[in-house]
């Protein structure tokens, strides 16, 4: 948004001079061009030259003539009357209103009006705009109608819009089901299933391709509804729709087609799904095995047992439904050649609760960054157990990261001298989110029961950071570490 917004003001300038709309706004698609030029126009900055509180853009020659041509009457190009639109003043943009009919570069702005705060501003601009504004129209300022409509008084715009999208032939809504906002496309696909515009092959083939979660699981459910109900009788329905659904990138869709295999008389096939990447999937193919009387817990267990081409899926799913005992197969994961088996079998031990905190230790020296972030989560609630000198030694800059987010993720996890110590030694390190952390850590830091009073170190250490917390909470620390009487 700044990228598009940036240079605003000297687009609504340039407009002032003349430049047409294109030309000064660049994307004139984009809704933020439009709100932004809406905020820009009204912004002033006072000037001691002149004394006045105006905008940048109504200092110019052609500004100031600008309200005086309106006036009179004259034909203002596109770009000008743009600027009227948007002026302070309500009669002047209720005026300009008049004169933006039958311009329909201008209908974003009408729409902005739509939901102005004076009120004949605002009964002009929807009169206008129901009388100009068609399905097609509609299409195009679609992004900003739905901006516009989370506003207050937008709720008009919205409706109106609705109202002709929902009457328009079924291909209308074919470029916004393709735009790049994610708000727009679900309120496509949502229009498109209400109205049954369609089909559940369709719907399952938008499912498996869009990107969003929301448009997934609304496409998915509308296709499997769709053949639910009958709507098609050609045979052949459930294997389009199917298809579809277990071949998508997305989680949701997947999901979706997995749990039809039950209804559809092929639970047989969910199987393949128990070592799925994602766990809702995952989850949906245990329930359809199960209900066809399969073992899942089993089925994961030999495969865990036999290690060979192991899915990490599969680790994950033996995690997700096995008991503690599961956890010689994932203790014997830990060491398996595929880092992103080791990785869910780290997490998988965290997720059965079992900790044995010399192994998982050792584990802290995987050259795999994920297996070092899982055992450090796991190894946080035994922090204290660990040598807090050992760890402080691997915060070194010339550790890998992920070695030294895991030793001060474990030290930020003690109490008192040890936190702060690690915390001011990364105060002021290279890499910005451990820097970050760190601060923060100082920052939120209390003295604990085991700061030992009037200790010389625990004032050096609140020395260091005056910098980053206020002169009194300094001293209430000073106070409560025995430093202060």
């Amino acid at each position: 948004m700044d990228e598009v917004v940036g240079d605003i003001a000297v687009a609504a300038a340039r407009l002032a001079e003349g430049a047409g709309l294109g030309e000064a706004l660049g994307d004139v698609a984009e809704p933020a061009v439009w709100v932004a030029l809406d905020e820009e126009v009204r912004h002033g900055v006072w000037s001691p030259a002149d004394g006045t509180w105006l905008p940048a853009w109504q200092r110019t020659e052609q500004g100031r003539t600008l309200t005086d041509a309106l006036r009179r009457g004259e034909r203002l190009t596109d770009g000008r009357l743009a600027l009227a639109l948007c002026h302070r003043d309500g009669r002047i943009r209720e005026r300009a209103l008049d004169r933006a009919a039958g311009r329909p570069g201008l209908l974003p702005l009408v729409v902005l009006r739509c939901a102005d705060w004076a009120e004949p501003v605002r009964e002009t601009a929807r009169r206008q705009l129901s009388e100009g504004l068609d399905a097609e129209a509609a299409v195009r300022l679609l992004p900003l109608i739905l901006r516009l409509g989370r506003r207050g008084r937008g709720d008009f715009v919205a409706d109106l819009a609705e109202t002709l999208l929902r009457t328009a032939a079924p291909g209308t809504l074919a470029p916004l089901c393709t735009d790049n906002d994610r708000t727009v496309r679900r309120y496509a696909y949502g229009l498109a299933v209400e109205e049954g515009h369609l089909s559940p092959a369709e719907l399952a083939r938008a499912a498996a391709r869009d990107t969003d979660a929301v448009v997934q699981s609304r496409c998915a459910d509308a296709a499997l509804a769709g053949l639910a109900k009958g709507a098609v009788a050609d045979g052949s329905a459930y294997d389009d729709v199917l298809e579809a659904l277990l071949a998508a990138r997305g989680a949701q869709a997947r999901a979706a087609g997995v749990t039809a295999l039950r209804r559809a008389g092929r639970g047989d096939r969910a199987v393949g799904f128990l070592g799925d990447r994602a766990g809702v999937v995952r989850a949906c193919a245990r329930y359809v095995v199960r209900q066809g009387g399969g073992d899942p817990l089993g089925w994961y267990r030999e495969r865990c047992g036999a290690a060979d081409d192991l899915a990490p899926g599969v680790v994950s799913g033996l995690a997700e439904c096995g008991e503690r005992a599961d956890a010689v197969l994932l203790w014997a994961l830990t060491s398996h050649p595929v880092a992103a088996v080791r990785t869910r079998a780290v997490a998988g031990l965290r997720a059965l609760d079992v900790t044995d905190v010399a192994r998982l230790r050792e584990l802290l020296d995987d050259p795999a960054p994920g297996v070092v972030r899982e055992a450090a989560l796991a190894l946080v609630p035994s922090a204290r157990k660990l040598d807090d000198q050992w760890l402080m030694r691997r915060l070194g800059a010339d550790r890998p990261r992920a070695e030294r987010v895991a030793a001060f993720r474990l030290l930020n996890a003690h109490d008192g001298v040890v936190r702060l110590r690690a915390a001011l030694a990364l105060i002021d390190d290279p890499d910005d989110r451990l820097r970050h952390w760190a601060r923060q850590s100082v920052q939120r830091w209390q003295p604990t029961a085991d700061v030992p009073r009037g200790s010389a170190e625990v004032g050096e250490l609140l020395d260091r950071a005056r910098s980053l917390i206020s002169a009194w909470v300094l001293e209430r620390h000073r106070w409560e570490t025995g430093l202060r009487t």
